[in-house]
């Protein structure tokens, strides 16, 4: 079993998806923050640059761990896992989200994959959008999708494409495999809750939850945090890096953590 990705309880976690310059100024400005985790590293970053330009930047400013999140890799089929995570731990990075939406299957190549690797692994399982679960017909903050599915001529409204039970599933798949840190959808405390109760049941050690939906997405820090319990990573993308103050805004997101 891996060791812990983080090792303080609680943190911030600032998501990167934006160009290599943006990255080297954030990371200067936040690596020398106590309640700042890590960083999370996106496709958007990486993609040009590639993964070793990356991980120099980031290691000339910090020695946090850096999670490498595809955006949900995981979906393909079960034998891709090992040549396209080999490349990421080679190049340095300490552990990588999986979302396994594409069945049971895949999860556990790819779990075992990492593992393998030596790579930590996160598993999500629910997002944090609108229409992700079946049976959910709910609009967005910024777009009413039951007109524009209207409009685009649909009789019935479609929901999500995943069941609504999946998650659970995904989760405890991972768990039951030694996984011990796990997204959820930061805007939706009660999910928190619901998925701690039934993982604290299964997990060896303590859960850890890794939220992305915060700030931006409507989601409060302070109530991600009072719902995840003791182990908890709230991952904030625009709250940080949009701000005119990085540092400062940084700041104050990890002092949400120690209110709650």
């Amino acid at each position: 079993m891996m060791g812990r990705i983080i090792n303080a309880n609680r943190s911030v976690v600032p998501a990167c998806d934006f160009p290599l310059e943006v990255f080297e100024k954030l990371v200067k400005a936040t690596g020398d923050i106590a309640g700042i985790g890590g960083y999370k590293i996106g496709p958007a970053l990486t993609g040009r640059p590639g993964y070793d330009s990356v991980i120099r930047v980031a290691r000339e400013h910090t020695d946090k761990p850096l999670i490498f999140d595809p955006q949900k890799w995981g979906t393909d089929i079960p034998d891709t896992a090992p040549n396209l995570l080999t490349p990421v731990k080679e190049a340095g990075f300490d552990a990588v989200i999986i979302f396994p939406e594409s069945g049971p299957a895949t999860e556990l190549s790819w779990i075992r994959a990492a593992q393998d690797l030596g790579l930590g692994v996160i598993v999500g399982g629910e997002m944090t959008h609108p229409r992700y679960l079946q049976g959910d017909v709910s609009n967005g903050r910024d777009l009413d999708y039951t007109t524009a599915f209207k409009l685009l001529g649909m009789r019935k409204q479609p929901t999500g494409f995943i069941r609504s039970d999946a998650p659970s599933e995904m989760y405890e798949v991972a768990a039951r495999l030694g996984v011990e840190d796990f997204v959820v959808p930061g805007n939706k405390p009660d999910q928190i809750l619901l998925y701690k109760g039934q993982l604290e049941f299964v997990v060896k050690g303590t859960p850890t939850f890794w939220s992305p939906g915060l700030v931006a997405q409507g989601g409060d820090i302070s109530e991600g945090a009072r719902a995840a319990g003791r182990s908890f990573h709230a991952i904030v993308g625009r709250g940080i890096y949009r701000a005119d103050d990085m540092r400062r805004a940084a700041e104050e997101h990890c002092s949400k953590l120690e209110a709650a």
